[in-house]
């Protein structure tokens, strides 16, 4: 192999992707999407009281969390600054954020199933989705077409 043939690695800066608002305040940013591997790898910037709706997961999540504090309501532990949380295809849980400016990032294989309160699918969130949402995001608030790793 020569240098020629060494694939570059790809640096993306802290603020080359903007966060745009999911509601409540929360703010999204979609950093990589890849598609044929069910990938997509999103930072979450919460304010407390938000919630995520009870959902299962298709395929493996990994988050890391930086500030902050967020949980599961099935759960006892609560994620701080520091936290890893591994979290295995087929878990159900439903994500409460408990303090301001609480900063995760998530790396994703699948999909969200997106669950009512009888255990029935309302709505699928996966890489696809997340990325159109964001870019239209980006595009209602002005904001140039973000950058996203794709592929």
């Amino acid at each position: 192999m020569t240098i020629v043939d060494v694939p570059a690695a790809v640096h993306i800066g802290a603020d080359e992707l903007p966060f745009v608002d999911v509601g409540d305040g929360s703010m999204l940013k979609v950093i990589q999407v890849r598609e044929a591997e069910g990938l997509w790898i999103v930072e979450n910037l919460f304010r407390a009281g938000y919630e995520v709706q009870r959902h299962k997961h298709t395929g493996p999540v990994y988050a890391y969390t930086t500030s902050g504090a967020w949980r599961y309501k099935e759960y006892s532990y609560v994620n701080r600054a520091g936290s890893f949380l591994y979290e295995p295809a087929g878990s159900i849980h439903t994500l409460q954020v408990l303090e301001d400016d609480t900063h995760v990032w998530f790396q994703i294989y699948g999909a969200n199933l997106n669950l009512d309160a009888a255990g029935n699918v309302e709505s699928v969130f996966d890489g696809a989705s997340t990325l159109a949402t964001y870019r239209s995001a980006c595009a209602a608030a002005g904001l140039p077409e973000p950058n996203v790793l794709v592929g």
